[in-house]
């Protein structure tokens, strides 16, 4: 395995609400992908944290060959900040994606992003993380 990657394919609930052959591919995965990861991977000791973050950060980079994947000097720093032991209960209704299809709904999954910073700029904040107590505890 090189790469985990998603084939994010959001379409809205109508169009997806047609006869099955004539119903677009795909269901929302961007937002569920790193905690199905932890969850299904890291913690059932699949795959290592830090062979998780090759195959989502690293070697997508290397292989496409564009500037990311690294915290090295003069890199890109995009970040997300993952949180290994976050639980998280899959709910299509607090999705950001205009897409609610997928069969993970109610999933409680162990793992998740806390944040994700992208151009120095915070994106993403998980509400479920108290970074005030987190910063009072470091």
């Amino acid at each position: 395995m090189d790469v985990i990657a998603t084939d994010h394919a959001p379409h809205h609930y109508d169009e997806k609400h047609v006869e099955f052959d004539r119903a677009p591919f795909g269901i929302t995965g961007l937002e569920t992908a790193v905690s199905l990861c932890f969850d299904r991977l890291v913690h059932r000791g699949v795959v290592s944290l830090p062979r998780l973050v090759e195959l989502l950060s690293l070697n997508p980079a290397r292989i496409l060959r564009v500037p990311g994947g690294s915290l090295s000097d003069g890199a890109p720093a995009d970040i997300s900040i993952l949180a290994p032991d976050l639980p998280v209960t899959v709910s299509a209704a607090r999705m950001r994606s205009k897409s609610k299809n997928m069969p993970f709904e109610g999933w409680t999954l162990r793992g998740g992003v806390a944040a994700t910073i992208v151009g120095g700029r915070a994106v993403y904040i998980n509400e479920a993380i108290d970074f005030d107590n987190l910063k009072s505890e470091i």
